[in-house]
């Protein structure tokens, strides 16, 4: 049975887009070695206008400056490279017309969850979609073992905190701040594990 544990809550709420980047750029080692020269051009406007809502400030920063990443051979970002915006907005254009998780806890019923990244043991990350301020969107983290929770920030600060072992994993076994994998450019994948 799917059941809704609890909400985290930070220290402090970062909501400046790069104050969090620079955070999990800290909580990374070698994650900054990643990072572009300059920032990619993604059609953000095309992207928020074929969804019906703006997308939170950092996850657009982050996907500005880094390829898709995966951390500790576990959990991977679903970050589009640039030119290729049109196939997640249709996968997000789905879930915010509900074609979310059927298994969820019946608090999350009517909530709209945004996929934003996935383990590689079953677990899922979102952002639901509550208010019209994408920035305030809280994290919700479904973990294979049917447990649902909240982080009330941005994702790079959920992504920066579980890395440097301020947040709590709860479901979740501890994350090792480390790349094991990333996109390269013309849409492959190197992985270092």
């Amino acid at each position: 049975m799917e059941e809704l544990i609890g909400m985290q809550k930070p220290v402090r709420r970062i909501l400046d887009p790069d104050e969090a980047i620079a955070a999990l750029e800290r909580a990374v080692p070698g994650l900054v070695e990643l990072r572009r020269r300059e920032r990619a051009v993604f059609d953000w406007h095309t992207v928020e206008e074929r969804i019906g809502t703006a997308l939170p400030s950092d996850f657009k920063a982050l996907a500005e400056w880094y390829p898709a990443f995966e951390l500790g051979d576990f959990l991977g970002l679903s970050s589009p490279l640039p030119g290729t915006e049109s196939a997640r907005a249709t996968a997000w254009a789905r879930e915010l017309e509900g074609e979310g998780p059927e298994l969820r806890p019946a608090e999350l019923a009517s909530t709209v969850l945004m996929l934003w990244g996935d383990s590689k043991e079953g677990d899922d990350f979102f952002w639901s979609v509550l208010g019209d301020d994408p920035d305030r969107w809280p994290v919700t983290i479904s973990s294979h073992n049917s447990a649902w929770w909240h982080y009330e920030a941005g994702m790079v600060q959920f992504l920066a905190e579980l890395c440097d072992g301020t947040l709590d994993p709860w479901a979740l076994p501890p994350v090792q701040p480390e790349l094991t994998g990333w996109g390269v450019a013309g849409g492959g994948w190197h992985t270092t594990v």
